[in-house]
C-alpha cells in the first residue's frame, strides 16, 4: 500500500518546478507563483483516501523545493472543503489492520501535517461547507484560513470512538483558538460555525461562498508577490518558537533577521523606498 512510509513514484524527479505536475487523486495547478490544491470528489464532500493522503504528503514534501511556487491554496470542489477520511475507503479497512498497520497509517497522516508545516510557502485554506475530521486538520495545518458563514468545522474523532489527539490537533488547535475552546471542540466533536470560527480566531476572515475562491487567490498572490525568502523564514520561526523560551526565541529571531538582511530583497526594498517606488521582490 502506498500509504506506508516512502515516496510516491509519480512525483517529478526535478521538483524545482512543479507547474507540469499532474496529480492523481486531486487537482493541482500552478499560476503566477501560486499552487492550488483542490480536493475533487464533490459528490462525496471531498473525502480523503489512503492514496490521496500519501500523494498530498509527498506533494507538500516536494513543494519545499519548488522554486516556481511562492504560496499555496488548499480548497475543495463544489460547496464543501473536506469531509475527512472516507468511511468506505479508510475507516472500514482500518478496522481490519493489526497494530503495526494502524501505526503506519497514523504516522503517515501525521507526516502530511509535518510536510505542510515544513514547506516554506504560506498555505491558505479556502473553507466552505463541511470541514470535518482530517479535513479540519488540513485547514488547521494551513497558515491562514478563509471561510464562509456556512462553514462547519468539526474535529469529530470522538464521535467515532477515537481520541481528539489526531494529526497534531492537541498541539495545533489550542495555539490557534485557545486551550479551553480547543478542549471543547476536541472532547465534544461538535461543529463550529463559520461565524463562531472567525470570532474565535480559527478563520482570518469570512466571505460569501461565490467570493471565497477569489479572496483566497488574491491573498495567496499578494503573498507570492512579497519577499518569499522572508515569508519562509517567518513560517519557520512561527513553527520553531513554539518549543523555545523567550530568550531563545529572541536570539533565534536575531539570527533569522540577520540572514534576511543579507538578501537581495532587503536591498531592493531599501532602494525602492528611497526612490519612492514599490519594491519588486524576487525571493533571493
Amino acid at each position: 500500500m502506498r500509504y506506508l512510509p516512502g515516496e510516491a513514484q509519480h512525483l517529478p524527479g526535478n521538483v524545482s518546478a512543479l507547474a507540469s505536475y499532474q496529480a492523481s487523486h486531486f487537482l493541482f495547478t500552478v499560476a503566477d507563483g501560486v499552487a492550488t490544491v483542490t480536493l475533487n470528489r464533490p459528490e462525496r464532500k471531498n473525502p480523503l483516501t489512503f492514496d490521496s493522503y500519501a500523494e498530498l504528503r509527498d506533494l507538500f514534501r516536494a513543494l519545499a523545493y519548488a522554486q516556481d511556487v511562492k504560496a499555496i491554496v488548499v480548497t475543495g470542489a463544489g460547496e464543501n472543503f473536506c469531509s475527512g477520511g472516507d468511511v468506505h475507503d479508510i475507516i472500514g479497512p482500518l478496522t481490519k489492520l493489526d497494530m503495526p498497520g494502524l501505526l503506519a497509517f497514523t504516522r503517515m497522516t501525521g507526516d502530511l501535517v509535518k510536510a505542510m508545516r515544513a514547506c516554506p510557502q504560506p498555505v491558505v485554506a479556502a473553507v466552505d461547507g463541511i470541514c470535518a475530521g482530517a479535513g479540519a486538520i488540513l485547514a488547521l495545518a494551513s497558515d491562514l484560513r478563509l471561510g464562509t458563514a456556512r462553514s462547519k468545522t468539526a474535529f469529530l474523532f470522538t464521535r467515532v470512538g477515537l481520541a481528539g489527539c489526531d494529526m497534531g490537533a492537541c498541539a495545533l488547535l489550542p495555539r490557534v483558538i485557545g486551550q479551553g475552546r480547543a478542549a471543547e471542540l476536541l472532547y465534544t466533536g461538535r461543529s463550529m460555525s463559520g461565524t463562531e470560527g472567525e470570532r474565535w480566531g480559527f478563520f482570518n476572515s469570512l466571505h460569501e461562498p461565490d467570493a471565497l475562491a477569489g479572496a483566497a487567490q488574491a491573498l495567496a498572490h499578494s503573498l507570492a508577490d512579497g519577499p518569499t525568502f522572508a515569508h519562509g523564514m517567518t513560517k519557520k520561526m512561527l513553527q520553531q518558537e513554539w518549543n523555545m523560551g523567550v530568550d531563545e526565541a529572541i536570539e533565534a529571531e536575531a539570527q533569522a533577521q540577520a540572514i534576511c538582511m543579507a538578501t537581495n530583497d532587503f536591498h531592493r526594498a531599501y532602494h525602492a523606498f528611497v526612490a519612492r517606488q514599490k519594491p519588486a521582490f524576487e525571493g533571493d
